[in-house]
């Protein structure tokens, strides 16, 4: 699913009416797919339903839903917000239907929208990003009044809701948080950047006939994950196979004050499908995670008085029998001098071991290390995929947590090329970045996530899909969807407050086949 700029988005539609579909087919079949939405929401018939409409093409898409909601059965009235052009074909047919239309008084327009069951917000697209003045700011005030009433009316954006940046994703102060977003044809990209991403409400995008196959549409290079996309490039598991068949992952985790998360990455490998697991943690770590968890090859290390991995424990790792596909570093690792000299010998040491070919991923205290390594994006080796959360990445960068927030995807972009590795910047719509310019979106941003453990989980994930063959950036991508389809779930069950990292474990399997049945 492409995520669009408000120019790529008029880039399309010129390219759409050049290749035979009209602005004007696009605006009737944005109307009905939008009233479709709305009638399966409230209903239609005795529905009393307000529309917003304001001067574009926003308000036109406004016009056709509302003929459509009037020929079902719905009471609609129309507000005209701004100035409509004199010669208005949309206006006049929604009249022809019986919709009614009146002036736009503020105490008038408080008391309709105050009564009604529906409120849909056609006032401004993509098309204007200045603050709101005027009869907007009257109107916006009026809405966010009605919202505050017992009867709390719902309310539809059409497109975009108004006040909100389409590129930026930062919201008017007199803006009015939705419940839905409707998205005609592409979302854009301020719904998946805060403030913007809550303010908009739950997304669903709708198809308006934007012809298949455009040039303008394959330049697009950030797209949002969902269910479908994910669903068909998870691996196959044929009845023929065996352990082998899915490759084995070496974990490297754990330290004496981190035990857990020696844990949650290894047994999120074992429940994502990984062959073979093998975890690898300080001696005083093993026996305790050993009696948690059973699945796992254990490979104790040697470690110093704080009960970390010692630098000379990549020896170890080297000299043992295994065979591994995939190396997964760094979580609760911990932090010393010797943990940046054990992950600089695993990570750029080139021997006979073939460990530096290895896809890996960095997390955690991994990453805190890799930044104490000198050079470290210039020395050449396998596939790396980091995962910071925005502390990380500031402490990897030298950015502040504040810039790489105010444009997650242009910041993992940024540093994704220029270190050459695959980019997951966590937080609220994880940003997936490849270095090639490509960029994914997570859809999920879910409060109850943000606990302690769940990159762990993630990491795990990542490092269990990889083992089975996927491409590290596509274990990626597809590891986010997993791990914020599972945290939805838990959600539903749960709430937000109260979640537990090791809650998403048993959830991983039920995940993959709820996505694998999309």
């Amino acid at each position: 699913m492409k995520v669009v700029t408000v120019a790529q988005m008029v880039a399309i539609e010129q390219a759409s009416e050049k290749a035979g579909v009209s602005t004007d087919v696009l605006m009737e079949n944005a109307g009905l797919a939008f009233a479709e939405c709305a009638r399966d929401i409230v209903g239609a018939a005795g529905v009393r339903i307000v529309v917003l409409v304001g001067p574009g093409n926003n308000g036109s898409d406004g016009l056709v839903a509302a003929r459509h909601l009037r020929r079902w059965g719905a009471e609609v009235i129309c507000f005209l917000v701004a100035g409509r052009p004199a010669v208005d074909p949309k206006l006049d047919s929604a009249i022809e239907y019986g919709v009614q239309f009146v002036d736009c008084v503020p105490e008038t327009v408080k008391t309709m929208l105050g009564s009604s069951d529906l409120i849909i917000d056609a006032i401004l697209g993509t098309g204007r990003s200045r603050p709101l003045e005027g009869n907007v700011l009257e109107i916006m005030l009026s809405l966010a009044a009605a919202r505050k009433e017992l009867t709390h009316p719902k309310l539809l954006a059409l497109d975009l809701p108004t006040g909100l940046d389409a590129d930026t994703g930062h919201v008017d102060h007199s803006a009015v948080p939705c419940d839905y977003t409707f998205v005609l044809g592409y979302p854009k990209l301020g719904l998946f950047k805060f403030p913007g991403a809550e303010h908009a409400g739950a997304i669903r995008v709708l198809d308006i006939g934007i012809p298949d196959g455009l040039n303008e549409d394959k330049a697009i290079q950030v797209e949002a994950l969902d269910a479908s996309w994910v669903a068909c490039r998870l691996p196959v598991r044929q009845l023929d196979s065996h352990k082998g068949t899915f490759g084995h992952a070496l974990v490297i985790a754990g330290s004496r004050n981190y035990v857990g998360a020696a844990y949650l990455a290894s047994q999120a490998c074992v429940r994502s499908g990984a062959g073979l697991t093998t975890l690898a943690s300080p001696e005083s770590v093993y026996p305790i995670v050993a009696a948690k968890s059973t699945e796992p090859i254990n490979l104790p290390l040697s470690e110093d008085a704080e009960g970390m991995v010692e630098s000379g424990s990549t020896q170890i790792i080297r000299e043992g029998p295994r065979r591994y596909t995939n190396v997964l570093v760094g979580c609760g690792l911990g932090l010393s001098e010797g943990t940046v000299h054990f992950l600089e010998d695993l990570l750029f040491k080139r021997d006979c071991s073939g460990m530096f070919e290895l896809p890996t991923i960095v997390d955690a205290d991994g990453l805190n290390s890799l930044a104490r390594i000198e050079n470290w994006a210039e020395r050449g080796r396998g596939s790396l995929v980091l995962t910071p959360h925005p502390g990380e990445m500031a402490t990897l960068s030298g950015l502040s947590v504040a810039e790489i927030q105010q444009d997650r995807m242009a910041v993992a972009r940024e540093y994704s090329a220029r270190w050459n590795v695959t980019l997951v910047l966590k937080g609220a719509n994880t940003v997936i970045a490849q270095h090639d310019g490509m960029t994914w979106v997570s859809p999920f941003a879910n409060p109850g996530l943000a606990t302690g453990g769940t990159g762990d989980v993630l990491s795990g994930i990542i490092a269990g899909l990889m083992a089975q063959g996927l491409d590290p950036v596509v274990a990626a991508t597809c590891g986010v969807y997993l791990h914020g389809d599972a945290g939805r779930e838990i959600g539903y069950t749960l709430g937000n407050i109260g979640i537990a990292a090791s809650d998403l474990i048993p959830q991983i399997p039920l995940a993959l086949r709820r996505i694998m049945g999309a």
